[in-house]
């Protein structure tokens, strides 16, 4: 990692959370978190469906507001400048009804301009090579997926948030994704993902925060986790049980 991508990067980490709380509607989503993620990390966001997975990484986004608590980045209030720095994949791809290219050329007119021949090389990294034609809806869900993960790379972002990125995947589309998460963090990218996928996680992550109803039960490193989870709730994740 070159000491300018990595002096970059550390600008935007650690990312901490303090007594945050999220509502939406009149339901508390997300319930007085604390947390960390650190510089240079894949940190697996997991839990059962409900717990705050998805809310957890839109607020970090900046895409859900903050009811109370503190969010911060190196110290920073979100901002523009932050969020700029930043990408996110969904798990269902949001596309432009156009070609390819055109959903490249979209995204790139917002920030650089960069070349054609830059959007192609991004296009070949996510094995889309010779689609620059082809209309997006008519690209299959693996497909769709990688050019949500192309479009993300295209901004170059320091934080990459990916919301079950891989589920229901076919296996070329699942491994290419996972390659390009460990290649994006080896060049001091951070990362934070959510999976039900508990190998998928153990291959990933470095760190885990294990939600169970809004709340944060457990954050370590992954080895400890899945080895040795200190509650009740996380062992009974681990071990496919349902939580009540």
């Amino acid at each position: 990692m070159s000491k300018k991508v990595f002096e970059y990067a550390q600008n935007l980490t650690p990312i901490q959370l303090t007594n945050l709380s999220v509502v939406v509607g009149q339901k508390i989503i997300l319930d007085k978190i604390n947390c960390k993620i650190k510089s240079n990390s894949i940190t697996a966001i997991l839990g059962p469906n409900g717990a705050g997975k998805s809310i957890f990484l839109q607020t970090i986004n900046g895409l859900v507001s903050v009811q109370s608590g503190r969010l911060t980045f190196n110290l920073m209030e979100n901002n523009q400048e932050i969020r700029e720095q930043q990408a996110m994949v969904f798990q269902t791809p949001v596309l432009l009804r156009r070609t390819v290219m055109a959903n490249m050329q979209f995204v790139s007119n917002l920030r650089n301009k960069e070349s054609n021949r830059l959007l192609k090389n991004i296009l070949n990294k996510v094995g889309l090579e010779g689609y620059e034609k082809k209309p997006a809806r008519l690209l299959s869900g693996g497909e769709k997926q990688r050019l949500s993960m192309a479009r993300a790379l295209m901004v170059n972002p320091n934080l990459l948030l990916l919301d079950e990125p891989t589920a229901n995947l076919d296996p070329y589309s699942l491994n290419l994704i996972e390659d390009l998460v460990l290649e994006e963090n080896s060049i001091g990218k951070t990362v934070i993902f959510t999976t039900h996928d508990m190998s998928q996680a153990k291959r990933l992550a470095t760190d885990v925060i294990f939600l169970n109803k809004g709340k944060v039960l457990e954050q370590t490193i992954s080895k400890t986790f899945f080895k040795s989870p200190k509650t009740v709730e996380a062992e009974k994740y681990i071990n496919g049980e349902i939580l009540i």
